[in-house]
């Protein structure tokens, strides 16, 4: 059985990081791929390591679907980041 006091610690730590290191991180690589620029080996070895990180924290999600929709968006926002950042590769 998962202590849910465990879940709501581990919660709240992921949220901070989220708010306050990763997503001003990312919102800031997805300015940087809508100019046209493409992504260096750092910030790609980034967007790895949060995506790897998203498949570790999957059975947290499953048993907290209320944060289902959140993480969705997420991995939608990073996906764009990929897409487009592989598309400015690309016109190089």
């Amino acid at each position: 059985m998962v202590d849910e006091s465990n879940d709501a610690g581990l919660i709240q730590v992921l949220a901070t990081r989220l708010e306050n290191q990763r997503l001003p991180r990312v919102l800031s690589l997805k300015e940087k791929v809508d100019r046209g620029e493409t992504l260096d080996d750092y910030e790609l070895n980034f967007l790895e390591e949060v995506i790897d990180d998203g498949k570790k924290i999957q059975p947290l999600l499953e048993r907290h679907p209320e944060w289902q929709n959140l993480a969705t968006k997420i991995i939608h926002l990073y996906k764009e980041i990929t897409e487009k950042a592989l598309e400015n590769e690309k016109m190089k």
